[in-house]
């Protein structure tokens, strides 16, 4: 038999050899730079800039106020008026206000002891104490062991109430709304919330009340979380580091310098007779509590936050709970900004400052440009600028302003700034996911509202050794594992930190491939605590 010719087997378009092929991408890449390539990212860059300025004046400006703060501004209970709570001997505890605490629940297996306990004990007279377990579980075993435990406590004196409904309309909204509804409710004054994974001390009413007790303008006290399991991982580390800023500095600047922040949701005390009248519970969103404390504010009621009223929860320690949890809070603000924003501006209750600081500090900078310019400038217009040498970004906004804004965002954790830069790494990556999400929020598409209630692991890790781990399935490695969009961008870097090394002369490529590594590692899901299923 003839010996067949290699060219017999290739189309002619493909017979080329490797170099002929590299050669004509290289000439259709030199074709399309000039025209079209180079006048797209410069304005790219020009966007990214000054949505860079923007986050790192908003940094600076919060750096300055805080130490402000810390050094001149009087302490919470010199500020407002503040008596602690007594028995009177002749009144008992009527002078006591009625309070309610509401414990909103979602297949809470590994955690509603712990929460349901923690309520129980609060030090309150347990005749003007109200529990209120809003359970929407959709596990009937589970909806069984609540509901016994709530008997167990009213078996020792306790008021508590086990509610559930006939559907989930609302979500966590839907489900607040619901029990305040309740005819046992109509005498409380004050409302607390407390999510399932919360752990409050017993003394956590007995030092919020009396600000709102005495100080008639007040509508909100909120706490600030603790974190039991935040040496569980990195994931959990990475987190407790951005959650100690927004607590340390976010809120505090915010309740110190305009008496509005926003509820985080859970660990917090309200005036029932403001919820009432800012229109009570909207569930439009995902960030149900952010919306209240908006509208709330835009009728002229103030919000104090106490960094000292401490309350233990839990973090997501799992990279896909923590993904689902990031696209709420970043989609959620996002679509309440779409909603909200002509109504704040026509507001004449509050001053002109306070609509400012709303808009543009609040919603604008930290819950938009926050997350675009991290995704947009530092995973793909400085990695793209690599490829064209025509553009050039100012080293002053790749390096200089990035590490301000970094030191900046590092003082809520000082244990924890040895892992600086592999946070800044990991925030990029989650940039994406933030990023695609306020996108999702701003044009209300799809998954705007979608709600998945962030898992909670409560001690079942320190069991896991106990647990004979079983197989997972093999349609829930892809999609829960491996995630191809981290993966992709992890090929795209390489691929301009490769460029870098032969043909630039930045040292960016240092960086690039530092980043490749890290969306590698998430691409294959390899963050967090992986747990048998």
């Amino acid at each position: 038999m003839a010996e067949v010719s290699t060219n017999a087997l290739l189309p002619e378009t493909f017979q080329g050899t490797a170099a002929d092929i590299a050669g004509q991408i290289g000439l259709m890449w030199e074709l399309i730079k000039a025209p079209l390539i180079v006048p797209l990212l410069r304005v790219a860059i020009y966007i990214c800039l000054p949505m860079e300025l923007m986050l790192f004046i908003e940094r600076l400006y919060m750096g300055i106020v805080i130490i402000l703060v810390k050094l001149f501004l009087k302490k919470p209970d010199k500020r407002y008026k503040w008596e602690p709570m007594r028995e009177d001997l002749e009144i008992g505890n009527s002078g006591f206000p009625m309070v309610l605490v509401q414990i909103p629940m979602f297949n809470e297996k590994e955690v509603y002891k712990v929460s349901i306990g923690a309520a129980c004990n609060l030090s309150w007279p347990s005749d003007r104490l109200v529990i209120q377990v809003l359970d929407d579980s959709t596990d009937l075993l589970i909806k069984d062991l609540v509901e016994k435990e709530c008997l167990r406590w009213a078996g020792k004196g306790i008021d508590i109430r086990y509610q559930i409904r006939e559907s989930r309309g609302g979500y966590k909204a839907g489900a607040l709304k619901e029990g305040l509804k309740r005819d046992y409710v109509k005498d409380c004054e004050y409302v607390v919330i407390f999510d399932a994974d919360f752990r409050p001390e017993p003394d956590f009413l007995r030092r919020a009340i009396p600000f709102l007790v005495h100080n008639s303008e007040i509508a909100l006290v909120q706490g600030r979380w603790r974190f039991v399991n935040s040496n569980e991982c990195l994931l959990t580390r990475m987190q407790e580091m951005s959650l100690d800023y927004h607590f340390t500095v976010e809120q505090e600047v915010g309740s110190s310098t305009h008496a509005f922040f926003g509820f985080n949701g859970t660990g917090g005390v309200w005036r029932i007779a403001a919820i009432n009248e800012a229109g009570g519970w909207k569930d439009r969103t995902t960030v149900e509590d952010m919306d209240l404390a908006v509208r709330a504010s835009l009728k002229g009621w103030k919000f104090l936050y106490l960094g000292d009223l401490q309350v233990k929860s839990e973090l997501p320690s799992t990279f896909k709970a923590f993904r689902f949890q990031q696209h709420r809070w970043s989609c959620g603000p996002a679509n309440l900004f779409r909603k909200m924003v002509m109504e704040i501006v026509r507001n004449k209750r509050v001053n002109i400052w306070k609509k400012f600081y709303v808009i543009y500090s609040f919603f604008f900078v930290r819950k938009i440009i926050a997350h675009m310019v991290t995704f947009f400038f530092f995973c793909v217009v400085l990695p793209l600028s690599l490829l064209v040498p025509e553009v050039e970004i100012p080293v002053w906004a790749a390096i200089y302003i990035p590490c301000i804004i970094t030191i900046l965002n590092s003082v809520g954790t000082p244990r924890s700034i040895h892992l600086l830069f592999y946070w800044i790494l990991f925030e990029n990556v989650m940039a994406f996911h933030r990023t695609k999400a306020t996108f999702i929020g701003l044009l209300e598409a799809k998954r705007a509202n979608e709600w998945v209630v962030t898992e909670k692991l409560g001690d079942a890790l320190k069991n896991k050794d106990k647990t004979k781990p079983t197989k997972k399935p093999r349609g829930s490695l892809f999609g829960d594992r491996i995630l191809p969009q981290e993966l992709g961008f992890a090929a795209f870097l390489f691929f301009c930190g490769c460029y870098d090394v032969l043909y630039g002369k930045s040292q960016y490529f240092l960086y690039i491939f530092l980043q490749v590594i890290t969306f590698t590692i998430a691409g294959f899901g390899y963050i967090g605590t992986i747990i048998p299923s």
